[in-house]
């Protein structure tokens, strides 16, 4: 099973989804983001697979996003990734991308549904335990 996580180190969600995927032995694609950016075919072709808007991944907290105007209703779906792709910070993290879908994994426990195997349990890095919905 290939999995890819598009990945924020500095993000304590970001790495418990990454700590949950390779508790499940699976040792995924780690892309960070922040680093290696986005292209506009990248996005369109997860946003497509989760079934979600820009908008819906739209990161706002610590970022230019208010800034740009793009908390603005009126903004365009197309300007929203053009933003994205010149701001990577821009989109919410971690997105995770296996054979079963993708999902923006916020809260990180939803990378579940994307593991053949996932834990049986897991604990945060807060302490918070967490476990797969039967």
């Amino acid at each position: 099973m290939i999995v890819t996580i598009f990945h924020n180190p500095a993000c304590g969600t970001s790495r418990n989804t990454l700590a949950m995927i390779r508790e499940s032995g699976v040792e995924p694609v780690v892309v960070e983001y922040l680093k290696a950016g986005w292209t506009r075919p990248q996005l369109k072709a997860l946003l497509a697979r989760m079934g979600k808007t820009p908008r819906d991944i739209l990161r706002v907290r610590g970022t230019p996003a208010e800034d740009l105007g793009l908390t603005d209703p009126a903004k365009s779906v197309n300007a929203i990734l053009d933003a994205m792709v010149a701001h990577p910070i821009l989109v919410e993290r971690p997105i995770v991308e296996s054979p079963r879908g993708v999902a923006l994994c916020r809260p990180s426990e939803i990378v579940f549904g994307l593991l053949d195997n996932p834990p049986a349990a897991f604990v945060k890095e807060d302490g918070e335990r967490v476990a797969p919905k039967p």
